[in-house]
This record gives structure tokens, C-alpha cells and sequence, in this order.
């Protein structure tokens, strides 16, 4: 039996389950909202163009408007200053957007304290424990943000100082970067940056570090708690527009479903 042949048994078993990470995009998705004068983009609306009706009797469909950065999203290089001269997200290789999951879980420190930034230290405690990062992995930081995403103001959970988002200080994101073997990072919250990023030196670490060194960002994502700390396959599925900086994304993960959750293992 074939390699992919063993997949689809297993798949079609239940030994391997498919976990859909992706938040359902809906116009009530919260997307990422900038102060003045910055501009911001649009979230998700649908205008009907038949509905089984005079314009179409046995049809139904909609133009669809969206942001390419709404709802469960991959960031390219090009969203980036530091990417500008690089991969749109119709370049990027099919290969690098399909890989292992490693799975970084903070979830009782960010209960504690919603600011909280991963350190180098913190990549570095994860290999020791667990072995070094696989080739070409995407790490996804657990934070259980995702519980907070049936209601916009608990999901932003923004002050007069802005957002109060976990994410990763300027030193973690030169880490990642730096790291070969990554392919990209991924969280629950609304953008790859923790929420007080603008405050870091530089600005939104992740996005410059990380884009600029043709490494990828997806946020938004839902049910990470189902996901061992190792063992995982990550399918990340963005739409191939020519010369996006981004596209509302498809994430997937295959699961061995006789491995245990981060939390069950001891992340």
C-alpha cells in the first residue's frame, strides 16, 4: 500500500482526524480595527445575485466582499515593509503552506496576564522538553484566545492604551525568524502581533521580523486545543490572489486520534 493510500485509509478510519482550526467568516467576524488616521479594511458582506428567483430560478448565488486580512487569514511578505519585495500570496510554494504543527501552550500564563510575550527562552524550554523544531513547521502559540471569539469586545479586549493581546516580544520574533526550519506562526488572536506590539521597539515585531525573513503569519484560529504538541500535520489553504498581501484562509490539521492534546501531554 502507497503512502498517500495509507492516508486515505486512515483518514477515511477515523485513525486520523481532520480539526478544523478556521473561524467561521460571517459579517459579525471580528477583524482588526486601526485608530485614526490609519485606514482599515473591510470585514465579510454578501450581495445576493439570484436567490431561486426571476434572476436566477434554479440558482442561488452571491458576490462576496471581504478583506484580505478578515477573519481566520495568512499574511504574506508583501503585507509587510520588510517583505515588500517579496512573495504575494499566489507565490508561495504549495509545499511551504503544508506542514508539521508544533504547538506552544501559554494558556495559564495568559490567563494571568493578557499581555504576555513569548521569549526566546520560552522556544528554547519547548525544544529541550519536546526536540527541535521539524523542518519546515508552523508553531502555533495556545493561548485559549479563541474562547473569547463569540463576542468582538472580549476577543479585542481593548482599553484606552489599545488591544491587550498575547503575542511575542521583539526578541521572540527575531528568534522565529531566525529559525530555518519555520515556516510560519500561528495564533488565536486577531493579528500574528500581541495587541500592545505597537509599543515594542520595533513596531509589530512578528509582522517585520518574520515576514520580511519569507515566513508566514495566520491568525484567528479555533480549536488549537485539540491539537497534540507534536504529531500534527497543519493545511493551510489561502486563495491564490495574484499580488495579495493576504487571503481569509482554510486551516486544517491532521490529528493521530489516539495522541492526546498539548494540554494532556505537558506543553
Amino acid at each position: 500500500m502507497s503512502v498517500l493510500n495509507e492516508l486515505t485509509a486512515a483518514l477515511s478510519s477515523g485513525a486520523i482526524d481532520v480539526v478544523d482550526l478556521t473561524t467561521p467568516l460571517s459579517g459579525d467576524t471580528p477583524i482588526l480595527n486601526l485608530p485614526q488616521p490609519l485606514a482599515n479594511t473591510v470585514g465579510l458582506s454578501l450581495t445576493p445575485v439570484s436567490n431561486f428567483d426571476d434572476a436566477g430560478p434554479a440558482w442561488a448565488w452571491n458576490d462576496v466582499t471581504v478583506g484580505e486580512h478578515a477573519g481566520t487569514h495568512l499574511d504574506a511578505p508583501v503585507h509587510w515593509i520588510t517583505g515588500k519585495d517579496g512573495k504575494s500570496v499566489d507565490q508561495i510554494e504549495p509545499h511551504r503552506l503544508v506542514g508539521p504543527a508544533v504547538v506552544i501552550d501559554k494558556t495559564a500564563a495568559v490567563a494571568q496576564d493578557p499581555d504576555f510575550l513569548l521569549e526566546p527562552e520560552h522556544f528554547e524550554q519547548w525544544q529541550q522538553e519536546h526536540g527541535s523544531f521539524p523542518e519546515n513547521c508552523w508553531v502555533i502559540f495556545r493561548t485559549g484566545w479563541s474562547a473569547r471569539g463569540g463576542n468582538a469586545a472580549d476577543f479585542m479586549n481593548a482599553d484606552d492604551a489599545g488591544p491587550h493581546t498575547p503575542g511575542v516580544s521583539a526578541a521572540g520574533a527575531k528568534w522565529l525568524a531566525g529559525n530555518a526550519s519555520i515556516s510560519g506562526f500561528g495564533v488565536e488572536t486577531v493579528g500574528i502581533d500581541a495587541g500592545q506590539a505597537a509599543t515594542l521597539d520595533p513596531m509589530f515585531p512578528v509582522h517585520s521580523f518574520l515576514l520580511g525573513a519569507d515566513k508566514y503569519g495566520v491568525t484567528s484560529l479555533r480549536n488549537v486545543d485539540r491539537l497534540p504538541v507534536t504529531g500534527a500535520t497543519l493545511v493551510v489553504a489561502p486563495l491564490p490572489i495574484v499580488g495579495g498581501t493576504g487571503s481569509p484562509s482554510r486551516v486544517y490539521a491532521l490529528v493521530d486520534s489516539t495522541a492526546g492534546t498539548a494540554s494532556e501531554q505537558g506543553a
